[in-house]
């Protein structure tokens, strides 16, 4: 039996050692489907996790700030610094490229469809915001957020969630046209001033802008960072959006406010003379240039090797073989400045005699037409199926593309119909929005 000067003497085992930090929790969900995501890849820091099937990496760490990066195929990268000492989980929205809604008419190639949303009425309203002005242009949507200008030239985001604002930016400048996203920044072309402006999507702060001298009513399309645009001086202008330079320009002889459409390596576009042309993205050569009966003012999409040019003073939809044959033409007796669009072998757009016409994109037959209601000044789009178009008659309506059905009617529009991401479509009447989703989910 050991002494009490021994006892004192013997060194004390250490204390049982207690696992390092406290539970931690990393929640990786799509902010657009509403749901986790399994097998993600999330860095904590330098700790490397994977998600479970509810889309959770749990781990052990000390509270404090910590740097979360997500990675996920199909998915777009995503980091964000977040202090567990706040609360020990944390949730991450992540975004799929395919759900975004990131230019006018959809995709480079203008076809007004967007493949990746598939949303189909009935609808409900989840929220509702003005936006002080007319809305001639549709809302981009990207990571969360819609982007949208006026006519008066100020710029909004707001939440896809919420509906709330999230800044806004006075340009003090005319606007008639759509805006682009293009990485984390966004693209403005101002119709008073001339110019090309981008903004951080954060805060909406200019980055920088760049005088081209004359009005720009023409929609942005970015490609490998080059902006491609029309002018009210008839010019084509590649800008390069990294270096700030213009990489090339072409005289087309007449005002243009069609938006540039681009299909491989050429880029298409109507001008005031009733000229089409195709240019080489790189260079600005002319591949070819033909003519229709009158002014194009919309836009001309481009599917399955060939191009439908609307013509406003004409009346008519014309169509052209991407190596510039004419195909057919249709007439409607009215003013046509709705921009096409064309899906499962059909094109679809509308004139101010009020009817929204469905035509074979082969042969430019009629398969339906659709009276709806006032002059259709706007681009139809088709999501999922369902041709919508705004009228002046204060209306939207909603067709089955392939059947010429009336499906949906909603008793606002004015211009543009719809524009969303994968979870809400956003309705667009004179100068206020509403969110809507399927009462039914799939």
């Amino acid at each position: 039996m050991l002494s009490a000067e021994e006892k004192s003497a013997t060194p004390k085992p250490p204390p049982a050692r207690k696992a390092d930090g406290v539970p931690v929790k990393v929640v990786v969900f799509d902010g657009d489907l509403k749901r986790g995501v399994p097998n993600a890849t999330v860095w904590i820091g330098r700790r490397r996790l994977h998600t479970d099937r509810r889309g959770v990496a749990a781990t052990r760490l000390a509270p404090g700030p910590a740097l979360i990066a997500v990675r996920k195929p199909g998915y777009s990268p995503a980091s964000r610094r977040y202090d567990f000492r706040r609360f020990p989980t944390f949730t991450f929205r992540v975004y799929q490229p395919r759900l975004q809604w990131t230019m006018y008419g959809a995709d480079p190639a203008r076809t007004g469809v967007h493949a990746g949303v598939r949303l189909r009425p009935p609808f409900r309203i989840v929220w509702s915001i003005a936006h002080g002005d007319l809305i001639e242009f549709p809302a981009v949507v990207s990571d969360g957020f819609a982007y949208i200008a006026n006519g008066s030239g100020t710029v909004q985001a707001f939440s896809m969630r919420r509906g709330t604002l999230a800044w806004r930016r006075d340009t003090r400048t005319i606007m008639a046209s759509s805006l682009a996203v293009w990485r984390d920044k966004l693209i403005v072309h101002g119709m008073g001033d001339g110019r090309v402006r981008v903004l951080d999507r954060k805060n909406g702060r200019v980055l920088w802008s760049k005088r081209i001298g004359s009005a720009i009513e023409s929609s942005p399309v970015v490609r490998y960072g080059v902006d491609y645009f029309g002018t009210r001086d008839g010019r084509v202008v590649a800008l390069n959006l990294r270096t700030r330079r213009v990489r090339w320009v072409h005289y087309s002889g007449a005002k243009i406010t069609a938006s540039v459409s681009l299909a491989g390596r050429t880029a298409y576009v109507g001008n005031y003379g009733g000229r089409v042309t195709a240019l080489d993205t790189r260079t600005g050569r002319v591949r070819w240039s033909s003519s229709v009966n009158g002014r194009v003012y919309g836009t001309a999409p481009v599917a399955d090797g060939r191009l439908f040019v609307p013509s406003s003073t004409g009346g008519s939809v014309t169509a052209f073989s991407t190596r510039g044959a004419q195909l057919w033409s249709f007439y409607t007796g009215s003013y046509v400045y709705s921009s096409p669009v064309t899906w499962a072998g059909r094109v679809v757009f509308g004139s101010y005699n009020g009817v929204l016409y469905g035509l074979s994109a082969r042969t430019g037959g009629v398969q339906w037409s659709v009276p709806i209601g006032g002059s259709i000044s706007g681009a139809p789009v088709i999501v999922d199926g369902v041709a919508y178009a705004a009228s002046f008659g204060n209306r939207t309506v909603g067709v089955d593309v392939r059947t010429g059905r009336v499906i949906f009617r909603f008793p606002h529009g004015q211009y543009v119909p719809v524009s969303g991401n994968g979870s809400r479509l956003l309705l667009h009447g004179y100068s206020r929005i509403w969110a809507v989703e399927p009462r039914r989910q799939r």
